[in-house]
């Protein structure tokens, strides 16, 4: 299996050892035996629907924070298990997951708005249209694992907004 798909045992304990390992994995999210990313993403809606009270600007500084501390636990956790942006680090789902779902705080809108942020971001975060392949292909590191993602959920929240402002 390629490397970026399964973790043995000491890069398990390397990721876990550290509190940058656990944020990277999405504390324990991203060890899910497949679908890592979606898993991810599905562990990024429980803090979600506690942030989403936050009035905007606190939400926006949460996720430059958390974009910010991701770059770091992501580059901590990728040397550790020697794998750069590993399916198991999945912090960047959660921070892209955050973004995509960025109109349901100012748009008014029912419960299926949640699934359908979810699918659009997963969505553009598989498919990778430019420039978010360009991206992945080319910056590494901390920024690369993340970087990505954050374009992801961007595309995802524009079309769910443009979505949403229609069906109003």
């Amino acid at each position: 299996m390629s490397a970026k798909k399964t973790l043995n045992g000491e890069q398990r304990r390397a990721l876990l050892a550290t509190p940058a390992g656990w944020l990277a994995c999405g504390f324990g999210s991203g060890l899910a035996p497949v679908a890592q990313g979606t898993f991810g993403s599905l562990a990024a809606l429980l803090p979600w629907l506690l942030l989403r009270e936050l009035a905007l600007p606190w939400y926006v500084i949460v996720l430059l924070f958390g974009f910010g501390v991701g770059v770091w636990a992501c580059n901590v956790a990728s040397r550790a298990i020697g794998v750069d942006d590993h399916r198991s680090i999945v912090w960047d789902e959660f921070i892209g997951q955050w973004i995509a779902l960025l109109p349901l705080l100012v748009l008014p809108a029912s419960w299926w708005a949640i699934a359908v942020g979810f699918v659009l971001f997963r969505l553009f975060d598989v498919w990778k249209p430019w420039p978010i392949s360009w991206l992945d292909r080319r910056v590494k590191g901390g920024m690369g694992v993340m970087i990505d993602d954050v374009i992801a959920g961007i595309f995802a929240a524009i079309v769910l907004a443009l979505g949403l402002h229609f069906l109003s």
